[in-house]
């Protein structure tokens, strides 16, 4: 009997769908995209319409030849791939490549893999919807006639293999003008002043801070000014002026979004974007439970925090079932999108809140578990009643100054049933008696005032840059990932800790692109373009339009930068040492990892070596300078600059501050969580560095400094090389295996 095929793009979604569907069902994987613009050139026609030029791509035929047949031997075939652009996009490929008519009801889509939703979606099966084909063609057409008419360009005014990107350049932009801003901040200095105060002699004590002076705002700037209002408030007599006390309620957040839910795990699990979205990927595909299996959460990519009114059910019975009816509202809580929110899919979820965390444990690695847990609390909480403070606050005359003095107690718990209690700990704030006003209060005695400085604004992460983008409207959920990634592994931008920070070449390309092409790579526009392609999908204007409008003005600035930019380049700059190996002068030069020193007699001399970048530290060994350095990967380092002579390294960046138990140097060690923590440099120290976690080797001097003189990457080429050879004497007896899927997501 022949069997309906149905296609999707990853073998785990098609393993997972089998389980639902009878024997007259074949499915299979089409492994992500099969065609593509070619790589070898530009691959659109500028002349007539833009037209692309689509091709197989290179080493996907036997999975073509695989798919034909099956299709040729189906009585009907469905495709299921994901359910946005890029998926319609994938769908209408395989239409081409199979000889299906893509007005035929050949499409079916559904937002969570679960057998009910899966056999309901083959009861609807529609045609190809060409509106969101043709948006995720513009998207793809004018990525690609940035990149390849850009990165020339780049090639010849600034560096060769440099690339470009329309969206990735105003990412590197943005966090360019982060990094200027904290360089150029000045701090300012300012104290804070606070007393604690009772009512009489035994009753609890409780702060307040002063606020004002004979009705203006207290500023207080130096060691000087504050121990003149610390000696004023010794002296004065204290009274209750007002007092309030109110309830004050605190909502239950939205359901995730594919942006709060890629914050929230940076934030709580440590999450990168791209290590959310792949756990997200194989939550949603499906996971075995038993014998069966299911999609876990519903589809990952999506901009609304609206449910289901099945979801909503369902959650609001087990929440009042787990927690009790004071838990569960009156009314479903409703939740208003974001402005420019697409609302195509429902917000992320369960598929099922009846699979609770602790019943899937089992079924779940370590890290699907923890993801599954946050999006299941969060959807639980989304339903339940609002936390209740009770907040107190007293305004307290002083002779001429005014105190403030605020506490709040949390009376109901609420959603935050379901919270990190760590985290609630952390937020508690100093319970404050509600006092009548006219009483008069008893100093007990003054603070120390407390100095401060102003802070400049925090450099970028990864879900601060999400949140940025998402605010802008640059980009949609699927893009906010790979863009990330883009940027750093073009080398724009290096990662430190959580931090993010544009690198020389990055602000190099940054401002040489948005200084010549401000027109189209800036934050408008880029939220304009997006908003174009909206409307594309949404069939209210013609593709053809937005790539002629965006071409037009774009080939005029290509021509006038080419013309403007220096096409010399910049001239050598020595370093002051000479090649050991010819005796010519060695010269400065910018790779992707940064700056480094190479001989001025390439190409007949290859000598390279780093450029020492001293920190201005002296080495906790021998007292010379620490300079900081790169491995191959890019991973910073410290090292003596005597090394060999002296072989201190150090993952941790070496600092001046003595030890407290010891008295030898501190060395600052910046967390995964950001948070920065210093040891002791001397191992043999009761506060010395413990070990870091999960390194998989042990990291000695002669590794790190090899690794950034290039003898390990020798060593791995050789490796490789040998590991090569052995493989080709093989390939004629073993069967080849397949690439896992991976799908290109818009850019």
């Amino acid at each position: 009997m022949k069997k309906n095929l149905i296609i999707v793009e990853s073998p785990t979604k098609s393993k997972t769908i089998s389980r639902f569907l009878g024997k007259n069902y074949a499915v299979k994987a089409s492994m992500g995209h099969l065609r593509d613009l070619p790589k070898s050139t530009l691959g659109v026609d500028v002349e007539h319409d833009f037209t692309p030029k689509y091709i197989n791509i290179r080493g996907k035929g036997d999975l073509i030849r695989e798919l034909k047949a099956e299709a040729a031997k189906a009585d009907k075939v469905y495709l299921a791939t994901d359910p946005d652009r890029e998926g319609e996009a994938i769908s209408w490929h395989l239409a081409h490549i199979l000889g299906l008519d893509d007005k035929s009801p050949c499409r079916i889509e559904f937002h969570e893999i679960t057998s009910g939703a899966v056999k309901e979606a083959l009861k609807h099966p529609r045609s190809i919807n060409m509106s969101m084909v043709d948006a995720q063609q513009t998207r793809r057409i004018i990525d690609r006639l940035v990149g390849y008419k850009l990165s020339p360009l780049l090639w010849r005014k600034v560096r060769k293999g440099l690339s470009a990107g329309r969206v990735q350049s105003v990412a590197v932009k943005i966090i360019a003008d982060r990094d200027k801003q904290i360089d150029e901040f000045v701090p300012e200095e300012f104290w804070t002043i606070r007393a604690k105060l009772r009512e009489e002699a035994k009753a609890p004590l409780f702060d307040a801070e002063a606020t004002k002076k004979n009705g203006l705002k207290l500023e207080v700037h130096n060691a000087q000014e504050a121990m003149a209002v610390e000696a004023d408030l010794k002296e004065a007599a204290y009274k209750v002026e007002a007092a309030f006390r109110k309830t004050v309620s605190r909502r239950a957040l939205p359901p995730f979004t594919t942006s709060t839910l890629q914050q929230e795990a940076s934030h709580k699990l440590n999450f990168t974007t791209r290590r959310t979205m792949m756990v997200a990927q194989q939550l949603y595909e499906g996971v075995t439970i038993g014998k069966s299996s299911a999609g876990l959460i519903t589809y990952m990519r999506t901009d609304s925090t609206r449910l289901s009114e099945e979801a909503v059910a369902s959650t609001r019975e087990l929440v009042t079932q787990l927690f009790g009816a004071e838990y569960c509202p009156e009314k479903p809580n409703v939740f208003t999108n974001k402005r420019n929110a697409q609302d195509a899919h429902e917000a992320i979820r369960p598929t099922s809140v009846a699979r609770t965390p602790s019943e899937m444990e089992p079924y779940l690695t370590k890290e699907q578990f923890r993801l599954y847990k946050l999006i299941w609390d969060r959807t639980m909480a989304s339903q339940m009643t609002p936390a209740e403070y009770e907040q107190t606050t007293l305004t307290i005359g002083a002779g001429a100054y005014e105190l403030k003095a605020t506490g709040s107690v949390m009376t109901f718990d609420g959603h935050l049933r379901l919270a990190d209690k760590k985290e609630l700990n952390a937020e508690k704030q100093a319970e404050v008696p509600f006092i009548k006003s006219g009483t008069v209060l008893t100093l007990h005695k003054v603070l120390p005032g407390e100095q401060h400085f102003t802070e400049p604004p925090a450099h970028y992460t990864e879900a601060s840059l999400v949140k940025k983008m998402e605010e802008e409207g640059i980009g949609r959920p699927s893009t906010y990932s790979p863009i990330i990634q883009t940027i750093q592994t073009r080398g724009y931008v290096a990662r430190e800790g959580k931090k993010l920070m544009a690198t020389e070449l990055g602000i190099k390309v940054a401002d040489m692109l948005t200084g010549h092409f401000g027109d189209i790579i800036n934050i408008p526009y880029s939220a304009h373009m997006e908003n174009e392609l909206d409307a594309i999908a949404a069939h209210q204007v013609e593709k053809e339009k937005t790539l002629a409008d965006f071409y037009k003005p774009f080939e005029q600035l290509l021509e006038e930068a080419d013309r403007v930019i220096p096409k010399d380049p910049p001239p050598l700059q020595l370093s002051g040492e000479k090649c050991e190996l010819c005796g010519k002068d060695m010269v400065i030069r910018e790779g992707r990892f940064g700056k480094f020193q190479a001989c001025s007699g390439f190409p007949q001399c290859h000598n390279t070596k780093p450029l020492l970048v001293k920190i201005g530290v002296p080495c906790p060994n021998c007292g010379g300078e620490v300079t900081q350095r790169r491995t191959k990967t890019g991973r910073v380092f410290y090292g003596c600059e005597h090394y060999p002579v002296c072989e201190f390294t150090s993952w941790d960046r070496p600092t001046e501050k003595p030890c407290p138990v010891c008295g030898k140097q501190l060395l600052e060690r910046v967390e995964g969580n950001g948070k920065v923590k210093y040891f002791c440099s001397d191992p043999a120290c009761t506060n010395a560095a413990p070990k870091r976690v999960g390194r998989r080797k042990k990291v000695t001097t002669a590794s790190l400094m090899e690794a950034e003189n290039g003898v390990a990457a020798e060593k791995t080429k050789k490796t490789k090389t040998r590991r090569k050879s052995a493989k080709a004497k093989t390939a004629g007896t073993k069967k080849r295996g397949r690439k896992p899927a991976v799908k290109k997501a818009e850019e």
